[in-house]
């Protein structure tokens, strides 16, 4: 006898309701970033191989300056809900506007560095801070 796991059931409307109570306050963003990906049309970050060329979206965790072989390197976090993603701007020191909490879209081909998935200089478009 299999057991049905709670994903495999029919979602009506007081189930969705429960879990939504029942659901921390991260699992609520994350869900919400992961259906901004959907919706743009952009690849989940989780999904993501080495140097495929991508189109992703999400949210700045963090900016920090981190040099890189001696040039100046703003760095950021993008998160989409489903895994972590290090974007990186060689020769920039700050950039308007790409600060934490910014949704962010960027395109640009993914590479591996030390196990984490890494963009470098891609074409970015910042998102309205309307939309929010």
């Amino acid at each position: 006898m299999s057991a049905v796991s709670r994903t495999d059931k029919p979602a009506g409307r007081f189930r969705r309701m429960l879990d939504r109570l029942s659901s921390s306050q991260e699992d609520l963003h994350s869900a919400e970033l992961q259906q901004d990906a959907e919706a743009a049309g952009c690849t989940k970050i989780g999904e993501c191989g080495d140097r495929q060329i991508v189109t992703v979206t999400g949210t700045l965790r963090t900016v920090t300056l981190r040099p890189r072989a001696g040039v100046p390197a703003l760095e950021a976090e993008l998160f989409d809900g489903t895994a972590a993603l290090d974007v990186v701007w060689l020769g920039r020191r700050s950039i308007i506007g790409v600060e934490p909490g910014r949704k962010l879209i960027a395109s640009g081909r993914i590479s591996m560095s030390h196990g984490r998935r890494v963009l470098f200089n891609p074409k970015y478009e910042l998102r309205p801070l309307g939309q929010e």
